[in-house]
């Protein structure tokens, strides 16, 4: 059985999910040491950052030790990125110079019973995120046929309105124009409407 958590694993998976790097590419050290500079930190501040040893970093980046990966986690949190992303560095050259523009009532709807979502950049293929409007119908938890959980992550913008967000593992929060929130989607989440009139908001779905 192959034990994710053990970083040749996590490296073969990155490959797997697309990624084609040289050997050079996933050298730790030097990637440790780029990720670091390129947030401006010393050291020093990303060793605080990370909350490992400002000797244990300088090791890393020197390739004088193999982290455990308890010390990965840690580092991955510190530099901002997930324990994969220290093994792949993202390709140069890959600017795609795509642009798509939406206008006003022309994203493709896609009409539920608690929800009416209008899909943006619909003509765009192979996105990594899915962008879309939605209007709020649902009142009641009740409404829901259980709940509503899916792959990756999602940033929700209430754009009129108020709403409750529920989640499967905290307490439900109350947003109103202009807050928005962020979570793991393959939590059971579902959102409903307080407002007198549906609530509206933007919401943006992960799919890489």
């Amino acid at each position: 059985m192959t034990d994710k958590h053990d970083p040749k694993a996590l490296i073969r998976i990155a490959r797997e999910n697309g990624e084609s790097h040289t050997a050079a590419d996933l050298d730790l050290g030097p990637r440790v040491r780029e990720l670091r500079k390129s947030l401006g930190l010393t050291l020093e501040q990303a060793s605080k950052q990370a909350g490992l040893a400002r000797s244990t970093l300088s090791k890393i980046e020197n390739g004088q030790m193999s982290p455990t990966y308890e010390a990965l986690k840690k580092l991955a949190t510190g530099l901002q990125i997930s324990v994969p992303q220290l093994f792949t560095p993202p390709q140069k050259d890959q600017v795609t110079g795509r642009m798509n523009v939406t206008r006003e009532g022309e994203g493709a709807q896609h009409l539920t019973t608690t929800y009416e979502h209008d899909l943006l950049a619909e003509s765009l293929t192979k996105k990594t995120m899915l962008p879309y409007r939605a209007r709020i119908r649902a009142r009641d938890m009740s409404e829901f046929d259980g709940w509503v959980r899916h792959d990756g992550e999602e940033f929700l913008y209430v754009l009129t309105g108020v709403v409750r967000l529920y989640t499967e593992f905290y307490e439900p929060a109350e947003l109103k124009r202009g807050d928005s929130a962020y979570y793991d989607a393959s939590m059971g989440h579902n959102l409903v409407s307080v407002s007198s009139d549906d609530a509206t908001v933007l919401w943006v779905t992960s799919l890489a």
